[in-house]
């Protein structure tokens, strides 16, 4: 009888191995401005396929590329598309598979002033460029009735990485300005006039929350988990625009009819009068041909999952989910990847 139960034990453990052994891991690395959606995503996802775990590193989209290039993941993530020359430096072709769109958003700490400022967008570049330094310029008092902005110095705070936030908000400060498009220009990673360097989403809104006087930018879920407040941006058309899942939505469909089958496309600076001027898409950047055909098998498994159930935990988390005509697009996409 003991010989039977020790046996029956064994038989248990080499198949609690085997299980073990058998789990799939897929690891990915990339953008900060959509880990708290992609998170939720990976446990969730967890529950439903069990043989597979995905390990994502949230280093900023500079990094993602560089190790999808370098095939040292599986995935990678940015919020920045790739050039035609970064795409020529991979291996294989890499496909941009769109996720959700978001909002990044102009935040700041100023003691007194809970909500409600107004920045119109040659403001904001301004103030990046270092020619506004105070709190209480009159550039911003006009716009701002009513509300008690102090003689202080204002304190830039920018990403120090290589960052596709760092790419939509820089893409946007180009378009509305004409000195940042000469001097400055637009990138993952740009020369800034002023400022400190925070790492990633995370060390932006770190470093406003314990700094008065900052100001800086992050996608629209890390202000509202640190409990940050934003500006209220002028767009294109002049309306006076806060940041919302219907203003970023606002703002992808006018730019979305002319969809290009790549998707690499800028949704900043829209013209339609309810569209906030600085959305995004973010990309999760997959290899066609997949090397290792179980882990593609499965990376497509997720990507469908990702579209459909994926997309109705989008909005909680304050990104926009993708729109209807796009998702149809990226179900034949995901499609050619083998």
């Amino acid at each position: 009888m003991l010989r039977k139960i020790s046996a029956l034990l064994a038989a248990a453990v080499f198949m609690t191995a085997g299980v073990a052994s058998a789990e799939i891991l897929i690891n990915g690395a990339g953008a900060t401005f959509p880990y708290p959606l992609y998170s939720k995503w990976f446990s969730e996802y967890a529950k439903i396929d069990t043989s597979v775990k995905f390990n994502y590193q949230s280093i900023g989209s500079g990094g993602g590329i560089k190790q999808i290039t370098a095939q040292t993941v599986d995935f990678g993530a940015s919020d920045k598309f790739l050039s035609d020359e970064e795409l020529k430096a991979a291996p294989g072709k890499l496909l941009h598979i769109p996720t959700v769109m978001g909002a990044v958003v102009v935040t700041y700490n100023i003691p007194g002033v809970a909500k409600g400022l107004k920045l119109n967008s040659e403001d904001v570049a301004n103030i990046f460029l270092g020619k506004i330094t105070k709190w209480n310029d009159k550039r911003i008092v006009d716009d701002n009735p009513g509300v008690n902005l102090p003689d202080k110095a204002i304190i830039v705070v920018h990403r120090s990485d290589g960052s596709g936030t760092t790419s939509i908000f820089t893409d946007y400060l180009s378009g509305v300005n004409s000195d940042w498009a000469k001097k400055v220009g637009k990138g993952a990673s740009v020369k800034w006039p002023v400022g400190l360097g925070g790492k990633g989403n995370e060390g932006v809104a770190g470093q406003i929350k314990t700094t008065q006087y900052t100001i800086g930018y992050v996608e629209l879920a890390y202000a509202f988990e640190n409990k940050l407040p934003y500006a209220t941006l002028k767009n294109k058309a002049g309306s006076w625009v806060e940041p919302s899942i219907q203003t970023t939505s606002a703002a992808a469909a006018a730019a979305i009819k002319n969809m290009p089958a790549d998707y690499r496309i800028s949704l900043v600076n829209q013209p339609a009068k309810d569209a906030y001027p600085v959305v995004g898409f973010t990309w999760l950047l997959v290899y066609q041909d997949q090397k290792d055909k179980v882990k593609g098998k499965k990376m497509v498994e997720f990507l469908t999952w990702s579209l459909h159930k994926g997309q109705k935990m989008a909005a909680p988390m304050l990104y926009a989910p993708l729109p209807e005509s796009v998702v149809k697009m990226v179900e034949k996409t995901i499609k050619t990847i083998n």
